[in-house]
């Protein structure tokens, strides 16, 4: 046992330095990085099954945004069809001079920020909300859930496909928002992704 703990402490090391070096942020300059809001439009494809869930469309969706947090999940009631969600911003949600002045966390499925200790508010809580969101992502295939976890804070994706409902058997139910206005609970997006470019 004494002689493999140095070469199990040092893989643990290992394996620590290359999760944190994956999972760094990228910088940005300041600036507006995405000037456009997300596009939504009417959706009536039929529903479908995925990993033993019924996913009805609700809308046709497209989203150009920077990444301000994300979150795995493993345990809770979604994790089998929806195991990461992004926190994005576009519009002055995605320029590093707002975005410098807050925290922003994610857990239990929700997004938060909050403004650094003794900075002002760099715009109304209202204007931060409407350009930015918290996605529920469900990927369409094993290359997207691989290109989704690939992906890392300040990048900026370009992610499409459908806003849905997810249903299961005993009667779980889980819909998306199709509002870019809401706040609180249901505002998220819950989205089927078909396609993500990073930048």
């Amino acid at each position: 046992m004494k002689h493999w703990f140095p070469w199990l402490c040092l893989a643990l090391l290992v394996y620590g330095g290359w999760n944190w070096f994956d999972a760094r942020r990228v910088y940005r300059t300041s600036g507006m990085l995405v000037a456009e809001a997300p596009q939504q439009s009417s959706e009536r494809s039929p529903a479908f099954e995925v990993k033993g869930f019924r996913v009805s469309p609700l809308a046709q969706y497209e989203l150009r945004a920077r990444v301000l947090g994300i979150e795995s999940y493993r345990f809770d009631a979604g994790a089998a069809i929806s195991p990461i969600d992004f926190a994005v911003g576009w519009g002055p949600m995605s320029d590093t001079a707002v975005l410098d002045t807050l925290n922003v966390t994610q857990g239990n499925r929700w997004y938060y920020f909050r403004t650094k200790p003794g900075v002002s508010l760099p715009l109304p809580v209202d204007v931060m909300s409407r350009h930015s969101a918290n996605m529920h992502l469900i990927p369409a295939n094993s290359e997207v859930d691989a290109r989704l976890k690939s992906v890392r804070i300040g990048h900026v994706v370009a992610l499409k496909g459908r806003l849905v409902e997810v249903r299961r058997a005993d009667g779980w139910r889980w819909v998306s928002s199709v509002s870019r206005d809401d706040t609180g609970v249901g505002s998220c997006e819950l989205m089927y992704v078909e396609s993500i470019d990073i930048e």
